[in-house]
């Protein structure tokens, strides 16, 4: 196993380019799966997450061959419809292979997911939406078992609360279902613009992109055209840096980045007396003479995203006052907080509240775990401003998500590398 250790109080400067999105890229991997020719996705993550969705794709009969930031995936000789423990343990997303293989076969097993341990995500959003479509669901030894002999069937689907994967799933099944499928209640992440965007472009009528409905008119079973095409930049990933500038109060330019996605973000760092600079493709902090507190509600998009709260928190011990986080979308997503609490910082918890007093006194560092990917990257960013070394384990949750995170952040100045334990 390994770990990395950071050597702390370092200034940043320079860019960093932000690769493209992890939590668009599996979707669309996904949606491969409705194709009948072969695809050339470009800015491709080289995250592991990507690498286990393709190995997932390969077992299930299809192809894929990577060319720099590049991957050529064939699903046309896709003849396996489970998708196995093995693979579907290590990453929750592989969940999404459901409604394609669903829709294109008529039948599919996938074992229960496991990944991030963020609390119950649980996948009956998913499912009930598939059984309103005709399909027949059982759950047997672990695996969800789905058929639809008479093929899926376009449905009106109002999701009870917004589900990002349960309104991806549902679009990839409605694409090849028979007749017109309504999902009301839909996320308008991104990462579903641009799967939708996509499948539009494939040859799928789909009305409501952006909106909280989509109207999906089924090609009733018939394969799709994809057209190649390159996968929209990784916001959280780009909001991490822009935390990375904030923490250690340094002037950094985020570059491949679209800004509008990115709002949300940009307006808390304002709130805390960081200046803005931005242009169509970049993202630059500018340092402050004292960094405010700040108040976050996390929501769904176009709200402040739950997948940036423990960076938040990180940069919030940096603040001159006590800010709070409220988390409204999972319940156990602050499991950083303790190890947080190892470095120095003055957090508590009540409920899903968390309050942090900065300017209290400094981080100090020492060894510290992660638990999940965002709050593993919550640990970096502390690291940066902490007194001495931080040894941060367990960093096989960061590979999930972050390319070349030590690689990046040399390139800026942070005093950070890789060890085996």
């Amino acid at each position: 196993m390994e770990y990395l250790k950071i050597t702390g109080e370092t200034n940043l400067s320079g860019e960093v380019k932000i690769s493209g999105a992890k939590n668009a890229a599996l979707p669309l991997i996904a949606s491969t799966i409705l194709a009948k020719n072969e695809i050339s996705i470009c800015n491709m993550p080289n995250v592991v997450d990507i690498n286990t969705l393709l190995k997932l794709i390969d077992k299930l009969g299809g192809t894929f061959k990577k060319e720099e930031d590049c991957i050529k995936v064939n699903t046309s000789s896709l003849n396996k419809t489970t998708a196995t423990y093995d693979i579907v343990k290590t990453m929750r997303a592989s969940i999404l292979v459901l409604g394609p293989i669903l829709s294109r076969f008529g039948h599919c097993e996938v074992s229960l997911p496991g990944g991030c341990a963020i609390g119950q995500r649980p996948v009956d959003l998913h499912l009930k939406a598939l059984e309103a479509m005709g399909a027949q669901i059982k759950i047997n030894h672990g695996y969800i078992e789905a058929t639809a002999p008479n093929g899926l069937k376009g449905a009106k689907i109002v999701f009870d609360k917004v589900t990002v994967g349960g309104t991806e799933n549902t679009v990839m099944a409605a694409a090849l279902a028979e007749g017109i499928t309504t999902i009301v209640n839909a996320a308008k992440e991104p990462e579903v613009q641009q799967l939708c965007e996509v499948i539009k472009n494939a040859g799928v009528l789909i009305e409501g992109i952006g909106t909280d409905t989509l109207i999906i008119h089924g090609t009733n079973g018939e394969l799709l055209d994809f057209k190649d095409f390159d996968v929209i930049p990784d916001r959280i990933e780009a909001g991490t840096y822009l935390c990375a500038a904030a923490i250690t109060n340094s002037k950094l330019k985020i570059t491949n980045v679209m800004p509008l996605h990115l709002e949300a973000v940009t307006s808390k760092l304002e709130e805390m007396n960081f200046e803005i600079i931005q242009d169509e493709t970049s993202i630059t902090v500018i340092p402050t003479d004292e960094i405010k507190p700040v108040n976050i509600v996390t929501s769904e998009y176009p709200g402040f995203p739950t997948d940036m709260q423990a960076q938040f928190m990180a940069l919030a011990t940096q603040a001159n006052g006590t800010s709070t986080i409220d988390e409204r979308l999972f319940e156990n997503r602050f499991m950083h907080v303790s190890e947080l609490l190892r470095l120095g910082a003055d957090i508590h918890l009540n409920g899903n509240i968390a309050t942090i007093n900065g300017a209290s006194g400094t981080l100090n560092g020492t060894d510290v775990m992660a638990t999940d990917l965002r709050a593993s990257s919550a640990l970096v960013l502390s690291a940066l401003v902490a007194n001495g070394e931080t040894a941060i384990h367990r960093i096989y949750h960061l590979d999930r998500g972050y390319e070349d995170l030590e690689g990046k952040l040399s390139n800026i100045g942070a005093k950070v590398a890789r060890f085996k334990e």
